[in-house]
């Protein structure tokens, strides 16, 4: 495996701002992914329609406390339908595995569980937000 063919998927991945890149030949399979702790700056500069997201992950990531994570890319949904109330609000207290909300991935919506115990302090995206892989989705109380 040559590192510097390695260097240059890397280059492009950051220059594209991918999230992940996999690339498969005969005789090699190279799988990168990259993960975020918080957004990129200049993700945060560029002035865009889901602006609002990022800023509420910049001000979310300077409080104390757990989140959770979406485990996928999709639409988050806060409710199970429009008319129903949400699956959870700020100060409610929820077990390991209470649905949190609904993330709608190719059309099939899959429930965003709990991993653990705790009382919800922030719900840090909208109804029906595109959430990424690894964004923080609820801020629990520390």
């Amino acid at each position: 495996m040559d590192i510097e063919k390695i260097r240059t998927l890397i280059a492009l991945m950051e220059e594209s701002e991918l999230v992940n890149l996999e690339i498969s030949s005969d005789d090699e399979h190279i799988s990168l992914t990259r993960h975020y702790d918080a957004p990129a700056p200049t993700m945060m500069a560029a002035p865009t329609v889901g602006a609002a997201p990022i800023a509420a992950e910049a001000k979310s990531a300077t409080k104390a406390g757990s989140v959770e994570t979406s485990p996928m890319v999709g639409v988050f949904y806060s409710a199970p339908s429009p008319n129903d109330p949400p699956f959870v609000k700020v100060g409610q207290k929820v077990q390991a595995g209470d649905t949190l909300g609904i993330i709608e991935a190719m059309k099939i919506m899959n429930p965003l569980e709990a991993t653990q115990s705790g009382i919800v302090d922030e719900i840090l995206v909208n109804n029906s937000d595109v959430v990424q892989f690894g964004q923080p989705v609820i801020r629990y109380k520390a």
